[in-house]
C-alpha cells in the first residue's frame, strides 16, 4: 500500500490576514481613486456649462440691445469683444435656414466646422462632440430674439482640452503612486496583523509547557484583547478540570493499588505457607474459607468500580423517568428488614415525592446509605427516613444515632476508598467505595450528597435532587 500523500503546509494566520486586509485596501483605493475621477471629471464638466451659460446671457443682452441679423457681419464688435480674451471658446450664429452659412462665426481657436446636429438643432441644449483633430468640444445651443424680434440660433462651443488633459494627468499620477500606496498598504497590514496575533504566542508557549506530569500552567490574561481573554479564560477552565481529573485519575490509582495489594498479598502469603509443609485437610479447608473471603472482596472492589465507570458516564445515556422516592425507600428498607431485626433495630419512614432518576441506581444509593446507618447505630435504637420537598428541591435524610462522625472526616466522606476508621472497616467488609457510590450516582441525577453529624449523639446524611414541576410532583 502506498503511503498517504503529505497534505500541503496551511498558510500562516498572520499570512491570511494580511492578504485579506491588503486586498481589502486595495479595492478601498480603487475605488476612492475611481469616485475621485468621477467627481473631478463631473465638477469639470458643471464649470463647463456655467462658463457656457454665463457667456450665453452677456451674447443675448447684446444680441437684443444693439445689433439686428443684417448688422452681424459688419458690425461684430460687441460679440466681438465677449469671446476675445478666450482661446478655448468658439460663436457660431446660425440663421433660420440650417443650410445656410452661418450668419458670424468667431472664435479663439482654429474654426471648426459645426457638425450636422447641432446645424439642424432647434431647440436649446449642450453637446458633447470632437472636432476633425480630435478635440473634446462642448457646444451650447440656444435659439434667442434679436431687437427687431428676429430669431436667430446661437451656437458656443468651449474647447475641453485642458479639462481632459487634467484628467489624464490626474489618471497617470493615480497610475504611478498607486502600486507604491498598495505596497505601503501590504507593509502596514503585515505589521499591524503581526502586532495583533502577538498575544496568541503566550497559548502556543503554554500548550509547549503543558504535559500530562506538569498541569499547573495557566494563562495571564491580564493583557490579552476581549476576545481573546474569553478564549483564554476557557482553555483556564479546561486545564484547571484536566489537572483535576489526572490528579483524581491518579490518586485513585495508588487507592486501588493498595486496596488490591492487600487482599491478594494475603491469598499469596497464606497459599504459600499452607504449601510450605504437609497439613491436615482441616488446615487446608480454613485455607480456603479464608481464601474465598478475600477473593469475595476482591470481587466486590471490582463490581463497585465498574459500578462507578458506569454512573460515570454523561447523563444523556441515562434513561430517567419519574420515580416515587418514597416506595423506592421502602423497597430498600424491606430488604434490609432482617440486618435490622438482628440488631433490634427500628426503621421508619415519612413523607413521599416524585423525582426523575433511574429507579436501580436510587435503591442503590438508599441502600449504601442504610446500610452504613445500620452498621454503625447501636442496639435498640432507630432509624429514621425522611423525605422533605423544598421550593426548589426534594430531600431524602438518613438519620441514626451513634458515635457520630468528626468533623475533620465530614469533608472527606464521599472520596473514594475514604475510611474514618479503616481498620474498622476492613474488618466488617467495606470497600471504601459505597459514598463514593451515592456521590456519582447523586451527580449523574443533577443533585449532590451531603453529611452532617453531631458527635455521640446523630449522623445524618441527605440525597438532594431538583424537583419537578409542580404538574409532574404532585402524587
Amino acid at each position: 500500500m502506498n503511503p498517504p500523500a503529505a497534505r500541503p503546509a496551511n498558510s500562516s494566520l498572520s499570512m491570511r490576514l494580511g492578504l485579506t486586509v491588503s486586498l481589502m485596501g486595495a479595492a478601498l483605493v480603487l475605488l476612492l481613486a475611481s469616485l475621485a475621477y468621477l467627481a473631478l471629471s463631473h465638477e469639470l464638466g458643471s464649470l463647463a456649462r456655467k462658463s457656457l451659460d454665463s457667456k450665453l446671457e452677456q451674447i443675448q443682452h447684446s444680441l437684443f440691445s444693439d445689433l439686428k441679423s443684417s448688422d452681424l457681419a459688419a458690425h461684430p464688435h460687441a460679440l466681438l469683444d465677449l469671446v476675445m480674451g478666450h482661446d478655448n471658446l468658439q460663436l457660431s450664429i446660425l440663421g433660420s435656414d440650417p443650410a445656410a452659412e452661418p450668419l458670424l462665426e468667431v472664435g479663439g481657436f482654429a474654426r471648426q466646422a459645426l457638425p450636422p446636429p447641432l446645424r439642424q438643432s432647434s431647440g436649446s441644449g449642450y453637446r458633447d462632440w470632437r472636432d476633425s483633430r480630435g478635440k473634446q468640444l462642448l457646444s451650447a445651443v440656444q435659439p434667442m430674439g434679436l431687437r427687431n424680434g428676429e430669431l436667430v440660433r446661437v451656437v458656443l462651443s468651449l474647447d475641453r482640452s485642458n479639462d481632459q488633459a487634467l484628467l489624464s494627468a490626474y489618471l497617470r499620477s493615480t497610475l504611478i503612486a498607486l502600486p507604491l500606496l498598495l505596497l505601503l498598504i501590504g507593509i502596514g497590514a503585515w505589521w499591524l496583523v503581526q502586532r495583533g496575533l502577538l498575544p496568541l504566542q503566550q497559548f502556543s508557549r503554554v500548550a509547549a509547557r503543558v504535559s500530562t506530569q506538569d498541569l499547573s500552567h495557566r494563562l495571564n490574561l491580564a493583557r490579552l484583547p476581549r476576545e481573546l481573554a474569553e478564549l483564554g479564560q476557557g482553555i483556564n477552565v479546561m486545564l484547571q478540570r484536566l489537572d483535576g481529573g489526572v490528579q483524581r485519575l491518579s490518586q485513585f490509582s495508588d487507592d486501588l493499588a493498595h486496596e488490591l495489594r492487600s487482599p491478594i498479598s494475603n491469598l499469596m502469603g497464606k497459599a504459600q505457607v499452607t504449601l510450605s509443609r504437609e497439613r491436615p485437610p482441616e488446615e487446608y479447608k480454613a485455607v480456603l474459607e479464608a481464601s474465598i473471603e478475600e477473593l469475595e472482596r476482591v470481587t466486590r472492589i471490582v463490581a463497585d468500580m465498574l459500578f462507578l465507570a458506569q454512573v460515570s458516564q454523561p447523563a444523556s445515556q441515562a434513561r430517567f423517568t419519574r420515580v416515587a422516592l418514597g416506595e423506592e425507600a421502602r423497597r430498600v428498607m424491606e430488604l434490609f428488614a432482617l440486618c435490622a431485626e438482628d440488631k433490634q433495630l427500628q426503621l421508619h419512614l415519612d413523607g413521599d415525592a416524585w423525582v426523575l432518576g433511574d429507579r436501580l441506581m436510587l435503591q442503590r444509593a438508599i441502600s449504601n446509605l442504610l446500610s452504613n446507618a445500620i452498621r454503625h447505630s447501636p442496639e435498640h435504637s432507630c432509624i429514621e427516613l425522611r423525605i422533605e420537598r423544598q421550593e426548589q428541591t426534594v430531600s431524602l435524610c438518613v438519620s441514626n444515632p451513634g458515635p457520630g462522625i468528626g468533623a475533620s472526616h465530614l469533608p472527606h466522606l464521599f472520596e473514594r476508598f475514604y475510611r474514618v476508621d479503616s481498620g474498622r472497616t476492613r474488618v466488617e467488609g467495606g470497600t471504601g467505595l459505597g459514598l463514593a457510590i451515592v456521590r456519582s450516582i447523586m451527580t449523574l441525577h443533577g443533585g449532590r450528597a451531603e453529611a452532617s453529624s453531631i458527635p455521640q449523639q446523630l449522623t445524618e446524611f441527605r440525597l438532594v435532587f431538583p424537583r419537578l414541576d409542580p404538574a409532574q410532583q404532585d402524587l
